[in-house]
């Protein structure tokens, strides 16, 4: 699908200038714009800028409270809980992660759980936070009741993602994963592409196949059975009940270490969300030296680039690689956006009187 390609610095500023229209402090309008760029700078583009409209939609129904203030509920030297107040959940959970990063400076590790928040973002932006320190970074949260249970079609699990980073050279380990086969985002992209689902990603009413993106929509929508699989997929036989497992390992790390929802009751009612996160962060200089155990490691990622390749492929990544090398490319060439989202962005300009035309300032496309 055709895209223009625009620069990333004025995207943030134009995100910023949206969201101070809509209530949000200069400082947490800031925060919003650089997570959701980051997922596009990193290819993730169901949760980047296209993510703007249900951002908008949720404070327009109460969803999220643009001036919510989020407050200290516990707290020991190592851990608090955070209650976000049905705020944006990036500033919350920038100030989370900020307080495990704090507190594993100080203690070795900290771990701070956020409840009553809404959508996030990417995972990776806030494990990454921690990497930026030398310390290994680690971000869970629950979310919608979008998955199956292994064996069964009403969803009661969220896509549950999980991100890691740890400093490496030449480049991090990194990952950001759903619990699910695939995460929500994607099947949006895909309805919006016209495209159908592969086999195994979803279930329909009937817990059976389903192939149809705007189907598992509706099931989203309408709170009806089916939905998303864990990861593995149907059944036992692809290890669908590991995935399922794992799910439910961030249920607990989030919803009930908070004291908050768990994934069926997150979004129960479209004006009330109250999703919780977890964010954990490890100090490894309490195991020794910090430069040598990440040479370490450094060197095993290596020896797994350069082991044996199966027949037909050129080389074997390790986690974070690609997302590298995406950053680097949508740098230099900006962040392509399709027609129909940069029409959306356009109306919601539009309606705050945001002067996108002053703002946007498009990439020449790349030479070939």
């Amino acid at each position: 699908m055709e895209r223009k390609h625009f620069e990333i610095q004025s995207l943030k500023n134009l995100v910023k200038a949206i969201f101070e229209k809509y209530g949000l402090s200069p400082e947490n309008s800031e925060a919003v714009a650089k997570a959701i760029l980051e997922a596009d700078r990193m290819g993730i583009e169901s949760h980047g800028i296209s993510r703007i409209g249900m951002y908008i939609y949720g404070m327009k129904i109460g969803r999220i409270r643009p001036t919510a203030e989020t407050k200290l509920v516990l707290e020991t030297p190592v851990s608090a809980v955070l209650d976000a107040n049905d705020g944006m959940g990036q500033p919350a959970s920038i100030q989370a992660m900020s307080m495990a990063i704090e507190k594993a400076k100080r203690s070795g590790m900290g771990i701070v759980v956020v409840r009553n928040s809404n959508h996030f973002g990417i995972g990776g932006y806030y494990s990454m936070m921690a990497a930026r320190e030398h310390m290994l970074g680690m971000c869970m949260t629950n979310s919608e009741a979008m998955v199956v249970p292994t064996f069964g079609r009403r969803a009661m699990m969220g896509t549950n993602p999980i991100a890691v980073t740890m400093p490496a050279h030449p480049a991090w380990f990194h990952f950001d994963i759903s619990t699910s086969v695939v995460p929500a985002g994607k099947i949006e992209v895909y309805s919006r592409n016209k495209e159908q689902l592969p086999e195994g990603w979803s279930v329909g009413c009937d817990g059976k196949v389903n192939t149809d993106p705007d189907m598992f929509l509706k099931i989203r929508r309408e709170k009806l059975d089916g939905g998303l699989l864990p990861m593995g997929g149907y059944g036992t036989r692809n290890s669908g009940h590991k995935g399922y497992a794992i799910s439910m390992l961030v249920e607990l790390m989030t919803g009930v270490f908070a004291s908050g929802n768990t994934s069926n009751h997150v979004r129960e009612v479209p004006n009330v969300d109250r999703c919780c996160h977890m964010f954990q962060v490890i100090d490894y200089g309490m195991f020794g030296d910090k430069k040598a155990i990440e040479d370490h490691f450094s060197r095993y990622l290596n020896e797994i680039r350069a082991s044996a390749k199966a027949e037909g492929q050129e080389r074997i990544f390790t986690q974070g690689e690609m997302e590298t090398a995406t950053k680097l490319r949508v740098d230099r060439e900006g962040v392509g956006i399709h027609e129909k989202s940069l029409q959306d962005i356009i109306s919601i300009c539009n309606e705050v009187d945001v002067d996108y035309k002053s703002i946007m300032v498009e990439k020449a496309p790349a030479a070939k």
